[in-house]
């Protein structure tokens, strides 16, 4: 019995100096020896017996391979969600805890690639090295570290920077019927950032992949790739998969964010997300409720855009500013989802159908469209022009409906009309164009000031070529001004007015010269 009992010491005594010997990461990968066993296997979840101590959000691993992370903890058993296709997954296969949560790659590796959530490269440009790695699921910062939004995030589209803006650290939701451009004021606002030290990050959920490569051919096209990162969960990936991608993509913003960088995030769309979380919780025998969504629908995006903010100088001093997309049905606003993620941001773009039809592109509708936090960080040129211009707008909105009927109108009305045909034929911008500051304010300063009043509207485009031009060579120290976020006195405004006057009375002259020769 005393050499048995030597034995046996001697045996543990040589085990503890081993364990002593290993490093902190290998010891616990060696203590956690929990495996279970897979009792119930669904379209893209699996029910497991035998993992007792198994923590929420845990990632698995099945030992055919595949990975999945445990979604719902029950006295007995766990409900997890498959993070690849389950092919050779069945009743019996063992899986094994991890010991670690959920989490994705982060770092400056990933500017310019196109991953997948996890990391997987999709882009087919070579491997992916980055050192660091952050949970998918971060806690929002507190409210003592947010800082006010004050800086404006430009889109390059004049019908948003000027009456509706965009702040950084803002969220603001696009949302619109099927097929009306939601996605390309996302794509222009993108491109729109080159050179203004902003990071990009495109999340794609439940897209085709057609679709997706379609957006990644046109940064590409347009040379914003080097500050974009493309995260994609397309329609054909477990729904596992598409779930987690908007969490993994706002983990990589906020490294960039906590080290004082500007980020901006897309999500396209939550509605799919809202869709996948709602097959996932009926599969794992949730109980169902509004239209079938769990009960939790609104929990699950708010703690995602929360995450969205402008952090203090001494917590990092950098923003994140989140673009979310939703996609409507018959133009329904008040629906579940969208009425849900409206309550969450802080304003919304609305993309019309009808102006769609009527090709007002971007097919911004201004009536129902609001910002409630950009109006704070606009630019002093654009809130010169921007209050009238809206009201105005609004007004011939209204007017144009009842001067379809045919009635007789004043003259009063009839200029009212004038002018907001000639503002709607400015505001209309074509796709991949994005316009600086300086253009953008000289176009809507000389539609609000009457300057196109006496144009055909066919030639509004050409009228807004000449002025644009004439910003980026006569008028450079006015741009300039502009850009620098100074307001203009009123002697640099009547220069402005009086220059493009002058350079649209030559333009007219010329034709007229060439017309009278012919």
């Amino acid at each position: 019995m005393k050499d048995r009992a030597g034995k046996l010491e001697n045996t543990l005594n040589q085990t503890l100096r081993a364990l002593s010997r290993i490093g902190a990461e290998e010891r616990k990968d060696l203590l956690v020896q929990e495996t279970g066993t897979v009792r119930f296997v669904g379209q893209g979840v699996v029910r497991v017996e035998g993992l007792p101590n198994v923590r929420s959000e845990e990632l698995l691993r099945f030992a055919t391979g595949q990975q999945g992370v445990a979604f719902d903890l029950e006295r007995r058993h766990t409900g997890v969600i498959l993070l690849e296709r389950g092919e050779g997954i069945d009743t019996g296969t063992e899986v094994r805890r991890t010991g670690r949560v959920l989490d994705a790659p982060v770092g400056e590796a990933l500017l310019g690639r196109a991953i997948n959530p996890l990391g997987k490269v999709l882009d087919g440009q070579g491997p992916l090295f980055t050192g660091e790695r952050r949970a998918v699921e971060q806690p929002a910062p507190p409210i003592v570290q947010r800082s006010p939004v004050t800086v404006p995030l430009q889109t390059g589209l004049k019908a948003i920077d000027a009456l509706i803006p965009i702040g950084r650290g803002q969220r603001q939701l696009i949302l619109g019927d099927r097929q009306t451009g939601k996605t390309a004021i996302a794509l222009d606002t993108i491109i729109n950032q080159k050179g203004r030290d902003v990071i990009c990050i495109y999340c794609s959920i439940g897209q085709r992949n057609a679709a997706v490569a379609r957006f990644i051919h046109d940064l590409r096209e347009y040379g914003a790739t080097e500050h974009t990162i493309v995260v994609v969960a397309g329609g054909e990936d477990p729904p596992g998969l598409q779930y987690i991608a908007p969490y993994a993509a706002t983990s990589m913003a906020e490294y960039f964010m906590e080290k004082g960088r500007d980020v901006l995030v897309v999500y396209d769309d939550l509605t799919r997300h809202a869709r996948v979380y709602r097959e996932l919780s009926l599969l794992l025998r949730r109980p169902p409720g509004r239209e079938a969504f769990p009960g939790d629908i609104f929990y699950i995006h708010s703690r995602l855009l929360e995450r969205a903010t402008n952090l203090l100088p001494e917590y990092g001093g950098g923003s994140l500013t989140a673009l979310p997309i939703i996609e409507t049905e018959a133009q329904n606003v008040s629906a579940y989802i969208p009425t849900n993620i409206i309550s969450i941001t802080d304003g919304q773009i609305y993309l019309s159908p009808d102006l769609f039809q009527k090709g007002v592109l971007p097919a911004v509708d201004i009536g129902r469209s609001v910002s409630r936090v950009g109006g704070r960080t606009q630019l002093p040129a654009y809130q010169d022009i921007a209050g009238n211009l809206r009201l105005s707008y609004s007004q011939f909105v209204e007017l144009e409906s009842f001067a379809r009927f045919g009635t007789r109108l004043d003259p009063e009305t009839r200029k009212t009309l004038n002018r907001g045909y000639r503002v709607r034929e400015a505001l209309k911008q074509a796709q991949y164009h994005p316009l600086p500051v300086p253009e953008q304010v000289a176009v809507l300063l000389a539609v609000s000031q009457g300057i196109l009043d006496e144009l055909p509207l066919q030639e509004i485009d050409a009228a807004e070529e000449i002025i644009r031009g004439l910003m980026g060579e006569e008028l450079l120290h006015l741009g300039e001004k502009i850009k620098r976020g100074e307001s203009l006195t009123g002697e640099e405004k009547d220069e402005l007015i009086s220059s493009l006057q002058d350079a649209l009375g030559d333009k007219k002259e010329e034709e007229r010269t060439a017309s009278g020769n012919s």
